[in-house]
Parts: C-alpha cells; sequence; structure tokens
C-alpha cells in the first residue's frame, strides 16, 4: 500500500470516528430533553445573588433568559429585578416557576438549607418542575452527593423520554468576578453526562468553557483540588521571592527567571504577590479586589476536611490552610490571598 493510500484510510478512519462521537453526544442531549429541546430553555432560577451570581444572574437575562430569583439581599434582588428578573420570596417558590434552578451559595450548610431545608427547592412539590437542578457553590465533593442523592429521589412533574427523576450537576467555576461579569467563567461539572450535554449551552451563556469531570461530587472535588494547588504555589513563589529580595534580587528580576524556566505557574506569570511587578494584579491595588483570603482559607479546610474523610496524605493542603487562616485572624480576610507575601514573609513593595 502505497504513503499516500494509508494516509487516505487513516483520514477516513478519523472522519468516521468524529461522526460518530458527534452523532453519540448529540443524541444523548436529544434524549435528555427531546420534549423541550435544550436550545429552547426559557424559565431559569436563580439563588445565590453575592458578588458571583448576581454576575451569573445578569448575563442569563443578558442570554434572553426567563430569570427569577432568590436572595436573603434585598439590594442584590432589586439590582435583577431592575434588569427584568422575577423575583421570588422563597427557594420553593423559585422551583415552581423555573424548569432549570442554577444556586451559587457560600457554604455546604447554605447548599443543603436551600435544597433540602423548609421552604427549600425539593419541598415545593412532588412532583418536581424543575428537570435540572445546577450548583455553582464551591463545597465539599461529599455534600455535592448527597443533595445529587436527594434531588434523583424526587419525581418529575412532566417525563422527559425515559427520564421520571430530575438530574443534578455540581458544577463550580473558576474565574472570579471579573469573568464572572465578562461571562468567561469556566466550569468544572460533576454529574450525568446526559445532563451535562443537555445543559451545555446554559453554561456558555454564563462562561467561555465547560469541562466534564465525571460522576456526581466531581466537578467540586476538582475545584477544591484546583485551589489547594493555586494556594500552594502561591505560597511557593511569595516564599522564593521574599527570599529572593533578602539576596538582593529585585522581584522583577526574579520573575523573569521564574517565568523563563520550570518555576513558571500562574502566580508568577499573571498574578504576582509583588506590589509594583504587574500593575494589573490586585497586590498592586493594595491587595484590593481578586480573590478573599477568607474564601481561600474556606476552600483549603474543605480540602483538609475531604483528606481526612478519604484518608490522603495532605501535609501542604494542612500548611496552607494554617497560614490562611492566621492571615484572616490576623484581619486580613478580606484583601486578596496573594497578600501572604506581604503579611505572612514581610516581603517588600517594588513599584
Amino acid at each position: 500500500m502505497t504513503i499516500f493510500s494509508v494516509k487516505l484510510v487513516f483520514a477516513l478512519a478519523k472522519f468516521k470516528f468524529s461522526v460518530r462521537s458527534s452523532f453519540f453526544q448529540s443524541a444523548a442531549s436529544r434524549s435528555f430533553c427531546s420534549s423541550s429541546p435544550c436550545s429552547q430553555i426559557q424559565n431559569v432560577g436563580f439563588i445565590g445573588l453575592g458578588n458571583m451570581g448576581s454576575r451569573m444572574a445578569m448575563n442569563l437575562i443578558k442570554s434572553g433568559y426567563r430569570v427569577s430569583v432568590h436572595d436573603i439581599n434585598s439590594d442584590a434582588v432589586k439590582t435583577l429585578s431592575d434588569q427584568g428578573a422575577t423575583v421570588k420570596e422563597t427557594p420553593s417558590k423559585i422551583s415552581e416557576a423555573s424548569d432549570v434552578v442554577i444556586t451559587m451559595l457560600p457554604s455546604s450548610d447554605h447548599v443543603m438549607d436551600v435544597y433540602t431545608g423548609p421552604n427549600g427547592l425539593l419541598q415545593s412539590q412532588n412532583p418536581l418542575r424543575p428537570w435540572l437542578f445546577i450548583d455553582s457553590s464551591t463545597i465539599d465533593p461529599q455534600t455535592s452527593r448527597k443533595v445529587s442523592q436527594a434531588v434523583s429521589a424526587c419525581d418529575l412533574k412532566e417525563k422527559r423520554d425515559h427520564r421520571e427523576n430530575p438530574a443534578m450537576l455540581d458544577a463550580p467555576v473558576s474565574g472570579g468576578i471579573l469573568a464572572a461579569g465578562a461571562g468567561t467563567l469556566t466550569f468544572m461539572v460533576g454529574g450525568s453526562e446526559e445532563a451535562y450535554l443537555a445543559a451545555e449551552s446554559l453554561f456558555l451563556s454564563m462562561g467561555k468553557a465547560t469541562i466534564y469531570c465525571g460522576g456526581a461530587g466531581n466537578g467540586s472535588a476538582a475545584k477544591i483540588c484546583n485551589n489547594l494547588a493555586l494556594a500552594v504555589s502561591m505560597i511557593g513563589i511569595s516564599e522564593a521571592l521574599s527570599l529572593g529580595q533578602s539576596l538582593g534580587i529585585p522581584s522583577k528580576t526574579l520573575t523573569t527567571v521564574f517565568n523563563s524556566s520550570t518555576a513558571r505557574c500562574w502566580s508568577s506569570d499573571s498574578y504576582s504577590p509583588v506590589p509594583g511587578v504587574m500593575e494589573q494584579a490586585p497586590s498592586s491595588g493594595d491587595y484590593r479586589g481578586g480573590f478573599a483570603t477568607r474564601l481561600m482559607a474556606k476552600d483549603l479546610n474543605l480540602a483538609v476536611s475531604s483528606a481526612k474523610e478519604v484518608g490522603a496524605t495532605h501535609p501542604l493542603a494542612s500548611q496552607a490552610y494554617g497560614i490562611f487562616d492566621k492571615l484572616c485572624k490576623e484581619g486580613h480576610d478580606m484583601e486578596d490571598f496573594s497578600c501572604v507575601f506581604r503579611h505572612y514573609y514581610g516581603g517588600r513593595d517594588e513599584f
């Protein structure tokens, strides 16, 4: 067989695989919501209108969805109401008015209460109207799995092909407040792949990318693992830059070394903890904005708790949590987490 023939056979095989893969993906999406095509989802409920949730809900409104909202913060609710959202008094009322419900809440306890507590999403009626629940909160994987089981135990008011029960996706995000506003978040999604494919267009109304991570709880697991790695890298870069200053190496020079060699990471090339090295980084704005130290401490606590529950070795998670918890107790909880350079290591500005 000639080289040309081999290439032709290989190309045809790739084409067949691509078509087959696309067929099965679209078929999965159709089977989940063929009675009401996913492209025609209109009624979306949103609970949790904090810095992230309010911006995500706003992007859904801009994308043309009919959005119902609920939050205990009346100012946040009014802002969304002024943009066309319908306000509901309780999570149960959100459930009654929505085909899909998205939650973005501060903690595992808040999530459990909103879903299973009095006037919760699952208490409004059984069977339920929503065919899909999406939780974008950063919580422990165990809670995500408990909520998923509770959702799956309910019946659907309107059956969807072979499905008689609603689905649940845990879909925490990466990107922060700016990405939430710009609609460029990345979603890490756990749950049924069928439900993930059906909801992908909804995710892309709020973000730029979605990553399917596997079964229920895997999205939450991916998020806390990502933030553990981020915290450890920020601590490492901060310690190295502080040591470099003590040894007489300017941080700008050492940053150039890092970013041209094996130490390169996001904390060195995009988010320097040294004030004056990167103009756009929170460190150069006195650590205002960005990702609050208290949130990093919270996520590290989730990582430590999860590691203990499954018996995983976690010395760096424990040490990182101790460092950021200390910063919170010293009054730096609202500053960007890169403030570890200044307040823990005593690093100096380089404007």
